[in-house]
Formats: structure tokens, C-alpha cells, sequence
């Protein structure tokens, strides 16, 4: 089953990733992706979608999808280091995987995190991803 990132949420000051499941009067229902458990996020927490994350690289920005599957590429079947691993050892894993991310701006701090996401959506999820832009059914390109 593909993992639709517009669905898959980070909530600051909860760990790990949540599915949005639906609105709620004060927020959004979501699900923990890892032990399934249900919560109202609030209105006043800071919801993000991983689809609309990205990260910085020499030439702009590339969006956190694209990142995953170029961790995938590099790391076939197995996990990320966790967010524990040596710094020097997730520098070189995204030298491999995204080599023009920008060191300036895209910190070990945000590596952290990306792995961490990455291999939850692994364990918990799918490193399938939807396609953003393929067309949904039943909807009609413009011309």
C-alpha cells in the first residue's frame, strides 16, 4: 500500500508521526503511526505535513519525498542510522544520498529528524509513496 505524505503528520512536542484520519471541531483526529493510538490535535498545535516539507540543497530546495526515496536508493532494505547515530556518519548518508544539500542550512539537528521519519514510515507504514501528481480518479487533467 502507498503512504500518502499529505496524510502523514509531524506534531511539535509529540514524538513521532501521526495519521490525519479527520477534522475535529478543536483540530484533527489523528493516529499514532506506531501504536495506533487516537488524539485531538488541538488548533493550537503546529501540525505539518511531510508532503509539505522539504529540505535545502545548493540549487533550492527538494521536497521531503524525494528525499526518502533517495535514502531508499542508498540504503536498499535496511533502516536509517537512528537519530543516535554519529553525526558524521548521517553527514555521510545524506552526502550519498541528496550530495548538494546545502550544510549551511539543512543542520544535523533536521538529518535527526528525517531519519527518525524515515524509519518509522518504514516499520509503520510504506516507503511507497503516492504520487503527488498523478492524476486522481475520476478528476480531468486541464489542458
Amino acid at each position: 500500500m502507498e503512504t500518502d505524505l499529505s496524510k502523514i503528520l509531524s506534531i511539535a512536542g509529540q514524538h513521532g508521526l501521526f495519521l490525519y484520519l479527520a477534522q475535529a471541531r478543536g483540530g484533527a483526529i489523528v493516529e499514532s503511526l506506531s501504536d495506533k493510538k487516537r488524539m485531538v490535535a488541538g488548533a493550537k498545535n503546529r501540525i505539518t505535513t511531510l508532503a509539505d516539507i522539504s529540505i535545502y540543497t545548493e540549487e533550492g530546495e527538494i521536497k521531503l519525498r524525494e528525499v526518502f526515496l533517495k535514502m531508499k536508493d542508498v540504503l536498499g532494505d535496511k533502516a536509517a542510522p537512528t537519530a543516535k547515530a554519529d553525526p558524521e556518519e548521517l553527514k555521510d548518508l545524506f552526502a550519498k544520498a541528496v550530495p548538494d544539500y546545502d550544510g549551511e542550512r539543512f543542520y544535523v539537528s533536521h538529518m535527526k529528524k528525517v531519519v527518525e521519519w524515515y524509519n518509522e514510515l518504514k516499520e509503520f507504514a510504506s516507503l511507497e509513496f503516492t504520487d503527488p501528481d498523478a492524476e486522481q480518479p475520476g478528476e480531468e487533467k486541464a489542458e
